[in-house]
């Protein structure tokens, strides 16, 4: 059974960082694209940043040079590091995999951790 666990998120104050993990485990071979993917409060799920096995990366236009996606391959983990947060950057955020787990590829998403960015 393959899950993607999504640690890191938390109340801070405007201007303040957080950095959030995802680790995917079970019966992994292999994963392609990674990202991570927000919805705000009364809004729908709108894409952060994505990330592919090899390493380029793609951003929404908000959050561009504020937040970094990263990851490690090894321990098949994603990282999103956000600095310079803004009120509007809260939102449940989800991390995202394409990865292939016995004969298929499937799409996986985690449960979703709470970011919230108020003073």
């Amino acid at each position: 059974q393959v899950q993607l666990v999504e640690s890191g998120g938390g109340l801070v104050q405007p201007g303040g960082s957080l950095r959030l993990s995802c680790a995917a485990s079970g019966s992994i071979f292999s994963i392609n694209a990674m990202g991570w993917y927000r919805r705000p409060p009364g809004k729908q799920r709108e894409l952060v940043a994505t990330i592919t096995s090899g390493g380029s990366t793609n951003y929404a236009d908000s959050v561009k040079g504020r937040f970094t996606i990263s990851r490690d391959n090894a321990k098949n983990t994603v990282y999103l590091q956000m600095n310079s947060l803004k009120p509007e950057d809260t939102a449940v955020y989800y991390c995202n995999a394409d990865l292939r787990s016995g004969s298929y590829w499937k799409n996986y998403w985690g449960q979703g951790t709470q970011v919230t960015v108020s003073s």
